[in-house]
């Protein structure tokens, strides 16, 4: 059985972080919040998380975008099926954080939000919270808001860390992960499906592949002591090869 196998069937038999309250992290979410529905899926509608959603449009590929209203969709899901996560988990910051989630695969020329020598996951989190600071709506979060998105997007791949993390950051991660791993947490195959349908996932491979060469490429010091830093210390070597065993760690090998 290959190692991503093993891996996804690991996390998946863990037990929910969430299912013990941490402490404050009880807040819940807001009845009165308005919402609209994408993809069969009903999501909470605020003036920040629209501007939020606008703000990855314009900050990524069609590629990075579909996936990341995808993992926003599976969270959103895997919370609405789940009563303890409904109590403890608040809607807008788990939205704030999925859909800004991968800033720090801004490609723009000159873009600010991407640094030399941070990782990529901490780039986008440092922008996500200046995001909110600088948002009319953001500037009323209490610092805790912003801080449970700096740390769902800075610890989003490090699941040895969010899972047991607040719920909001947990929840996050495992939306994340949905993606790469198919349905799970209570989210439907039918769910997850219509997802799929809207917001294609037909480019994610090559798209990760792409995205990870590219940060092999330009900044592979921020790859050590994390799942790339094999595969960044081999980039020059060769990178397409790097990246397609970067991809096969994370997806599996292409069928």
């Amino acid at each position: 059985m290959q190692i991503t196998h093993l891996l996804a069937t690991a996390l998946a038999a863990l037990p929910l972080a969430s299912a013990i309250p941490l402490s404050g992290a009880a807040h819940g979410p807001t009845p009165s919040l308005p919402r609209r529905t994408i993809a069969g899926v009903s999501v909470v509608d605020t003036p920040l998380i629209r501007a939020a959603q606008q703000y990855m449009r314009d900050h990524s590929n069609d590629a990075v975008y579909n996936h990341v209203m995808r993992t926003w969709l599976f969270g959103t899901l895997m919370v609405a099926n789940n009563a303890t996560l409904r109590a403890l988990v608040d809607p807008e910051v788990q939205a704030v954080s999925l859909l800004l989630h991968d800033l720090g695969f801004d490609r723009t020329p000159g873009s600010k939000l991407v640094s030399e020598d941070k990782r990529f996951e901490v780039d986008g989190a440092i922008a996500a919270r200046d995001f909110i600071r600088d948002h009319r709506e953001g500037r009323g979060w209490e610092e805790r808001r912003v801080q449970l998105v700096w740390d769902a997007i800075a610890l989003h791949t490090e699941q040895k860390y969010a899972l047991f993390k607040e719920p909001d950051v947990e929840t996050v991660s495992r939306g994340i992960f949905m993606d790469f791993s198919g349905p799970d947490r209570g989210v439907t195959k039918e769910e997850y499906q219509k997802v799929a349908d809207v917001f294609p996932q037909d480019t994610l491979r090559d798209s990760v592949k792409d995205v990870f060469i590219w940060l092999c490429r330009s900044k592979p010091v921020t790859t050590y002591d994390t799942f790339m830093q094999p595969f960044g210390e081999r980039f020059v070597a060769n990178y397409s090869a790097v990246g397609s065993r970067t991809v096969d760690f994370v997806l599996g090998p292409q069928a």
